[in-house]
Parts: C-alpha cells; sequence; structure tokens
C-alpha cells in the first residue's frame, strides 16, 4: 500500500496569515487526500481510469462549491479556503482537482450567479453533495481560444429551445448529469443553458488515447436537435462575461491548484535527495542538486505569498480577471519547471509510478494549456499593463 510522505513548506512562514479555519480546512483536505485518494490514484492513472467513486466523498468533504452560500448546500467560505483545497487536492493529482474545481466554478458558480432561484434549488444541493456531477460546455472542436466565434447554437421552438453544435475537452463530461452550456441564440448572442442527461438528441462520447489528465474523464458533448425547456436557460447574464466571469473563479483554483502540484514535487524531490547516496554522500550534498532545491523553494515562496494575496483581493471583490490570469500561468508554468527539475533529481526512478513526479508532469500539459493557454494570459496581463490588444 503506498504510502503518501508529503509535508508541507512554508519557507516565510505564511500560515500566520491565515486563520485558524484555514488551517484546520487545509488540514482535512490533505487528510482526506491522504487517507483516501493518494494511495488509489497511481493505479487509476495507470489504468486511464477515472475514480468516480470519489465524487459523493468529494461532496460529503464540501470540495464543490465552498464559497456557494449554505442555503443552497455550499459552505459559506471565502476564497482562501477555496484555494487551500484546491491546492490539497492536486497536490495529489490534477485530474481530482479538475473534477472538483469544474463543478464548483464552471457550474455550481453560473447557476448560482446567473440562474433564477428556481434553478439555484433544483441544481445546487444535489451538486454540492456529489450526488450529480456536472460539466462546463464552452471549447468547441474549432474554437478553444476565441470562444466568441462559437458555432453551438439554439433556436426558439416555443415552450423550448432546440439546441445544435458540439463541445470538446470537456472535464467530467462521460458522468455528469448536468451541462452548463454556452451558445447562440437567434440573435447571435452568447447564452447559458443547463443540459440534463437523458434529453433526447444529447450525447458525450468519452475522449481516450490521454497521456495527461488520466485519471480524470473527458469527453464531448454532442448536440443533434436536443430540446431544452426555456426555464433552463440561465437568465441573468448574456454575452462572453457570462463563461469568462466562470472562467476567473476557475482560474483562481487552479492557480492554487498548480502550486499543490509543485509543493508535492519539491517534497518528494527535498526526500529523495537527502536519502539517495552516491559517491559517499547524499546527493542533497552536491551544489547543483541544492541550486535545483534552492530554486524550487524561492519560486514556490514567491507564488505563496502571491496566491494568499490574491485570494485577500478576491475576498474584498477586488480581485481583476487580469490579476487571476497572472496568478494562473505564473503558478503553472512554476510548477511544471519544478516538475522537471524534480525529475532529473529522481533520476530513473523520477519516471516510475512508485513516485507522484511523472504523473504531475504530464497533469501540467494540460493545466498549462487549458482554460486559457500560457500564452494567451501573456497576452492578457500585456494588454492590461499596455492598454492595447494584441489578439486582434
Amino acid at each position: 500500500m503506498y504510502t503518501d510522505k508529503f509535508q508541507y513548506h512554508d519557507y516565510y512562514l505564511m500560515d500566520e496569515l491565515l486563520t485558524e479555519e484555514h488551517k484546520l480546512i487545509r488540514q482535512s483536505v490533505r487528510d482526506f487526500v491522504k487517507a483516501e485518494i493518494s494511495p488509489i490514484i497511481e493505479d487509476y492513472a495507470q489504468q486511464a481510469k477515472f475514480p468516480q467513486h470519489l465524487v459523493k466523498r468529494l461532496g460529503e468533504m464540501g470540495c464543490f462549491g465552498p464559497t456557494i452560500p449554505v442555503e443552497y448546500g455550499g459552505g459559506g467560505l471565502d476564497q482562501i479556503s477555496y484555494g487551500l483545497m484546491m491546492m490539497e487536492l492536486e497536490r495529489c493529482d490534477s485530474g481530482i482537482r479538475s473534477t472538483a474545481s469544474v463543478q464548483g466554478s464552471l457550474v455550481m458558480y453560473p447557476i448560482y450567479a446567473y440562474g433564477s432561484e428556481e434553478q439555484r434549488r433544483k441544481y445546487l444541493p444535489k451538486l454540492a453533495s456529489g450526488e450529480w456531477l456536472g460539466c462546463f460546455g464552452l471549447t468547441e472542436p474549432n474554437h478553444g481560444s476565441d470562444p466568441g466565434a462559437m458555432v453551438t447554437n439554439f433556436k426558439d421552438a416555443g415552450d423550448h429551445v432546440i439546441l445544435n453544435g458540439a463541445k470538446m475537452w470537456i472535464s467530467n463530461a462521460p458522468f455528469a448529469q448536468v451541462a452548463v452550456v454556452w451558445a447562440k441564440n437567434e440573435a447571435g448572442e452568447i447564452q447559458g443553458l443547463i443540459v440534463e442527461r437523458g434529453m433526447e438528441g444529447f450525447t458525450t462520447p468519452e475522449t481516450h488515447g490521454k497521456w495527461s489528465l488520466r485519471a480524470s474523464a473527458t469527453g464531448e458533448l454532442v448536440f443533434d436537435n436536443v430540446k431544452v425547456p426555456k426555464e433552463n436557460i440561465l437568465p441573468n447574464v448574456k454575452g462572453l462575461k457570462g463563461p469568462l466571469g466562470c472562467l476567473s473563479s476557475a482560474r483562481y483554483g487552479i492557480a492554487w491548484g498548480a502550486l499543490g502540484a509543485a509543493l508535492d514535487c519539491y517534497d518528494s524531490a527535498l526526500r529523495y535527495a537527502k536519502d539517495r547516496v552516491q559517491f559517499g554522500k547524499p546527493i542533497a550534498g552536491f551544489q547543483l542538486t541544492q541550486k535545483k532545491l534552492a530554486e524550487m523553494i524561492t519560486e514556490i515562496t514567491k507564488a505563496q505569498l502571491l496566491m494568499w494575496r490574491l485570494g485577500t483581493l478576491k475576498n474584498e471583490n477586488r480581485a481583476t480577471p487580469a490579476q487571476i490570469s497572472m496568478a494562473k500561468r505564473n503558478s503553472v508554468e512554476l510548477a511544471l519547471n519544478v516538475a522537471r527539475e524534480a525529475r532529473q533529481i529522481h533520476g530513473g526512478m523520477g519516471i516510475t509510478g512508485e513516485f507522484s513526479i511523472m504523473r504531475h508532469m504530464m497533469n501540467l500539459e494540460s493545466v498549462v494549456t487549458y482554460e486559457g493557454t500560457h500564452d494567451i494570459h501573456l497576452l492578457i496581463t500585456g494588454m492590461d499593463v499596455t492598454g492595447i490588444n494584441a489578439f486582434k
């Protein structure tokens, strides 16, 4: 049985900036991960299987929609609590964090923020508990970084609309009971619709052959003249600001999550370097190994401080989408760099399933692309500081 030996690293005593509730929430999720996910995750990743039984457990642990008000089944927690939970989940595996952040930020958030009271009460409690799993349909086969060019559309048909089109690279799709789908109405305006499994013409073929996020379920959403009741249309938003608002929430969670992956790789590399003896002493005693470890913990510490500050701003409703973009890009880039250096410290053992390094490295190759690629986030920051749009 695999034993999760992870120890947290806090070089700048950042815990002093957290409340006792923050630390208790972080510890409870860490204990859950160590007891129930770490022992099985490598096997599921090797088999490219989604540990579906964890959905209910993630709901019971409060990992779905922790910032959603308690009256709708959420945790009523602050943004730093949410970030710490995502950090602990991705410390184990990006796919598990993806399952949680899609559910909370891309499905529950839009229903709460843009939905009717009837929609909130119908869907949010079941999503929060893990009874239902949800997914988010924005990316299309020919429209990724440019979602405004989407072709998925719906037309009025009396008491319902007819939805046609397809979405691609959708986390949770194969097992989801509910999909929040973004499509254009007859006026060309983007609106959100809640599509339920079982609606005629709605299918969710699974994506196979992935080398990344192998323990996460990925699929397509295909709509062939799907009848969607008009009461399933999100009434309180139109245009790209709807899906982009969801993505800001999700990107915030990713920024915390990728930091967790970096911490796990660093922790493993530090422990291995102290234990592995070559030329008569632990390899941690060699200058080049110390350089790698010193640079890792420096970048991790900078990111910890960045995420704490961003969480504080988000609690105050002052965090901008551009600030969130910077954090997402920074965390994922640093996590990829830490994973690659950690793999070198582990030598040949770094490519085996005995350690989490290679799994993190492969997962992060998806995380650096989804919900805004590395380059797109650079351009968002560039536009924010110059005032000039380089997208067009």
